[in-house]
């Protein structure tokens, strides 16, 4: 059975591509994440306002220096010393010299500051590809949809200008028009769009009156939303596709393909499973092929897209009283 995959024009010996979490800070990791058989990692996101932050506290370091706007200048760059993005920088380069895989950095993104010279230092590190996580939460009641969705798009057109490796977009599923949205990213130029990034959700202590995380890891039943979306969005982008959250077993990375994903991302299962459950993924992958007589996953990849479904209307179905129908219930 082939299981190789192109995504974002890499050559993947798997479709199973860990995510950016906690488990790809570390070499460690990384070596057994290649030898499970992931066909790719993406490096634990370096965040916006680290990048921000370290900048600006070099430049307050140097205050007889007149620079009217820090998000503009190249200048920081023979400052970097010992903090978050030289090592950032150096995990790239250990990374590439450590693992066959490609390596992806990613960075997560909430506005359009102009920070696309530290793309271009992504690119000079080794990446093979960068992944932008992008979530701007539309708490703004100031700003309209469109002034939204035009800051992703100024970021992707900015990061695009900075370098000339691929660019795979993350977004969530938030939008007032989300497939129109979609193929607005995947024509600007983009390699991918992963379905969908995973957000931090707020619970209550009701005791302490503190904020506390809820569901930090995804579940099964998640897998629905981006099978949904893949389904209806697949064969219509101008990009590849990657599917997230809810693939926990090698039946869901089955699902996704067959929706039209490209690739698959996996965390929680790893953080549930240990990182060599991968390597139970894909056999899980080659039984199911050997028994209905796949060789590639090409020859099965998409085969239940809305684009190819006999029933297209499906998934656009949104209310299920019809499961009810008929069923009797006894509600005392």
């Amino acid at each position: 059975m082939n299981l190789s995959v192109n995504y974002l024009g890499l050559k993947l010996k798997s479709p199973v591509v860990v995510g950016s979490s906690s488990l790809t800070t570390s070499i460690a990791n990384l070596k057994k994440i290649e030898n499970s058989g992931a066909g790719a990692v993406v490096l634990k996101s370096i965040f916006e306002e680290e990048i921000y932050n370290e900048y600006r506290s070099i430049l307050e370091k140097e205050k007889d220096l007149e620079f009217p706007d820090v998000r503009f200048l190249d200048y920081y760059d023979y400052k970097i010393k010992e903090d978050n993005i030289k090592k950032y920088l150096d995990l790239i380069k250990t990374a590439k010299s450590t693992v066959n895989i490609p390596v992806i950095a990613s960075i997560n993104c909430v506005s359009s500051w102009e920070w696309n010279f530290f793309a271009k230092k992504l690119e000079e590190a080794g990446a093979d590809a960068i992944e932008l996580n992008m979530f701007i939460l539309p708490s703004d009641f100031t700003k309209t949809a469109d002034e939204i969705e035009q800051t992703y798009l100024n970021i992707i057109a900015k990061i695009k200008e900075a370098v000339k490796i691929p660019i795979a977009v993350k977004l969530s599923y938030y939008f007032a028009d989300l497939a129109a949205f979609v193929k607005r990213v995947s024509e600007s130029g983009v390699d991918g769009v992963v379905l969908f990034n995973r957000f931090f959700h707020p619970d209550f202590d009701i005791e302490n009156f503190k904020i506390i995380p809820s569901n930090v890891l995804s579940r099964s039943s998640d897998l629905a939303i981006s099978l949904r979306w893949m389904s209806i969005l697949s064969g219509r982008m101008g990009c590849d596709l990657i599917a997230s959250t809810g693939v926990h077993d090698g039946a869901s990375v089955i699902k996704e393909i067959l929706a039209g994903a490209n690739a698959v991302q996996v965390v929680s299962a790893l953080y549930k499973n240990g990182i060599e459950s991968i390597s139970d993924m894909l056999q899980e992958i080659k039984e199911w092929m050997e028994k209905h007589g796949f060789e590639n996953l090409d020859d099965f990849r998409g085969k239940m897209s809305q684009v190819n479904s006999p029933n297209p209307a499906e998934y656009e179905r949104v209310q299920f009283m019809r499961y009810f129908e008929g069923k009797k219930y006894n509600l005392g």
